[in-house]
């Protein structure tokens, strides 16, 4: 009996077919986005845009307004990855609350009552800035809460367990914080394994995957349409997933580090330093994230890739010819007349 074949891209595949057809170049593009609900925003070099599919049908793109003042320290290396993820996040946040508004509209009501907005919603609707700064804060807190400080209590009650003239040895720091590191990246699988499972988040995925394929097809050169954005695969080397795996990877070395200079501590001592290094972690992070889209040829740099891209079968899906045309609209937003602009 002959066994049924795989039409789905591999990771593997997901290298070789962001190549462009043979005997043009390649693009590498610094515009990004992120999935929202029913839509994809893209971020490009001067506008930031989302598209929404609405509830009738229609495709609604609309500029995602950022603030115009950017500070000197956006641009100096190893300190600019956090101001940027944390602008990015807040924006991300936005613009993931407005997209659910938009796909609301132009459903039928089932009666008047609910056509109405409610006291909760006029003050979300006023105080639209102050509610998407919390949220961004708030999935900061959880986020260094499960990922950073989790790991390290568990570390501690074992730690606990082993007998004292052990625990303030070197190697057995070393030891703990790999552990750590390793419970850290299990945590952080696990999330993505159990999220890729609810069907709105699956939803999500698709759009991701999209965002991916219309990226991956603009670099090739080819038009934007659906036809030529589905033959593209849904992994992209130079996405926001690659970024997680780096800092959880990079922890385990800086954490590690710091655990054989200052030795044995407390508990609370152990996660106060997590706590102060994750700006140095996220900022180290950007930079060799940067450096490794930029280097991607490079034997090293494209194993160094291969972990986000195989996370990425949790955090993307396959799409559809609809759910392509709204990454295409968002992205179609951002393009610049200046081709040179947007490169990486």
């Amino acid at each position: 009996m002959s066994k049924k074949k795989d039409n789905k891209p591999s990771v593997r595949s997901a290298e070789s077919a962001v190549q462009c057809e043979i005997g043009k170049p390649v693009k590498k593009t610094t515009i990004g986005g992120q999935a929202l609900i029913e839509g994809v925003m893209m971020v490009g070099p001067s506008r930031t845009c989302m598209a929404v599919r609405k509830g009738d049908g229609t495709i609604h793109v609309e500029e995602v307004k950022q603030s115009e003042k950017v500070s000197h320290f956006e641009n100096v290396p190893f300190i600019r990855g956090c101001i940027r993820f944390y602008k990015m996040l807040v924006t991300g946040t936005g613009a993931l609350m407005r997209s659910a508004d938009i796909s609301e509209e132009g459903k039928p009501e089932e009666n008047a009552e609910e056509a109405k907005s409610s006291r909760l919603d006029d003050f979300l609707n006023r105080h639209r800035n102050v509610v998407v700064t919390f949220a961004a804060i708030l999935g900061i807190l959880i986020s260094v809460g499960l990922f950073i400080l989790l790991p390290r209590l568990i570390v501690d009650v074992i730690a606990k367990f082993i007998p004292e003239h052990l625990v303030h040895l070197t190697w057995m720091a070393v030891v703990l914080n790999v552990i750590e590191g390793i419970l850290r990246m299990m945590i952080f699988l696990l999330y993505l394994i159990n999220a890729s499972r609810l069907k709105d988040i699956k939803r999500v995925w698709k759009y991701h995957g999209a965002e991916h394929k219309t990226i991956a097809c603009y670099e090739a050169g080819e038009d934007l349409t659906a036809e030529n954005v589905l033959k593209y695969p849904r992994f992209h080397p130079r996405c926001g997933t690659a970024f997680m795996f780096i800092v959880l990877a990079i922890s385990i070395l800086i954490y590690t580090v710091i655990s054989v200079f200052i030795g044995s501590q407390p508990m609370w001592v152990n996660l106060v330093v997590r706590l102060v290094c994750i700006p140095f972690i996220c900022s180290i992070s950007y930079e060799m994230l940067r450096f490794v889209g930029r280097h991607d040829k490079n034997g090293f740099c494209r194993l160094l890739c291969k972990p986000g891209l195989w996370l990425q079968k949790f955090t993307t899906d396959e799409p559809d010819a609809a759910i392509v045309e709204v990454a295409i609209a968002s992205l179609q937003a951002v393009i610049p007349e200046n081709k040179e602009d947007d490169v990486w």
